[in-house]
């Protein structure tokens, strides 16, 4: 992916150091590789960015893969044949940036991105070394295609999603791309205007950049500071700031 003019003027004049970063995109498309996926000509946006700084990325079809459906860690062990979800989830705890990708389809996200966030649900309960929830100190955003209204709807329930499962959202966390309401041209499609829609290149550089910024400011920082926030602590009977007299 080429980028424009501002954009590698963006890259040029960075000050900031982000190779110790690796970003994961999960293209909750419908279509299995290597079908053209207009959802990934957005992504190739935001990644030629974060590759341009040094940010190591992937980007992966949960489509491609063979999810089970449900809310635990690995479904084998409630019952189904096949699970590769564990797969996906190494690496998206591999990642301090995840930022979920969807097409519209009837003003939501696809079916493949609600799989998606519960599965990432499946791990809510897990803890990290400071006894936080185990997505604390990590960044999310997301990115949206179609030509339907309903980005803004999207974005508000990944990102919500996200955060509730304890992803740090910076702001303008979001971006996307709508062609003409009704049947039309796609992003990638010839004249569809997606790829120099200024809007959406402007949108979805802010988000790539808020992206890296937060993630490097968290990690410097050695992650969320663990005090009123430690799952551990709380069902040991810890309250904080407030008496307990019953955990002195």
């Amino acid at each position: 992916m080429e980028l424009n003019e501002q954009q590698q003027q963006m890259c040029s004049q960075s000050k900031w150091d982000f190779s110790d970063l690796r970003a994961l995109f999960l293209n909750c498309t419908l279509k299995k590789s290597p079908d053209k996926s207009h959802t990934q000509g957005l992504i190739d946006i935001s990644q030629t960015i974060l590759e341009a700084n040094g940010v190591s990325v992937e980007v992966l079809r949960p489509v491609d893969f063979s999810l089970a459906f449900g809310v635990y860690p690995d479904m084998t062990e409630q019952g189904w044949d096949q699970d590769e979800w564990p797969q996906i989830n190494e690496k998206v705890k591999a990642a301090d940036i995840l930022v979920i990708t969807s097409p519209i389809w009837l003003g939501e996200k696809s079916s493949v991105c609600t799989q998606v966030i519960e599965r990432l649900y499946s791990s809510s309960g897990d803890l990290n070394e400071q006894g936080q929830y185990a997505y604390y100190g990590r960044v999310g955003g997301c990115l949206i295609t179609g030509n339907e209204d309903g980005a803004k709807h999207c974005s508000m329930n990944i990102l919500y999603s996200l955060q509730h499962l304890g992803y740090a959202i910076p702001p303008q966390a979001d971006a996307a791309w709508l062609g003409e309401a009704g049947p039309g041209p796609s992003y990638l499609d010839p004249g569809s205007g997606g790829p120099e829609n200024d809007f959406t290149n402007r949108n979805t550089t802010f988000m790539t950049w808020n992206l890296m910024h937060l993630a490097r400011m968290i990690k410097d920082a050695g992650g969320i500071p663990a005090h009123g926030n430690q799952r551990s602590q709380w069902d040991a009977g810890c309250r904080f700031d407030y008496e307990n007299p019953e955990h002195r």
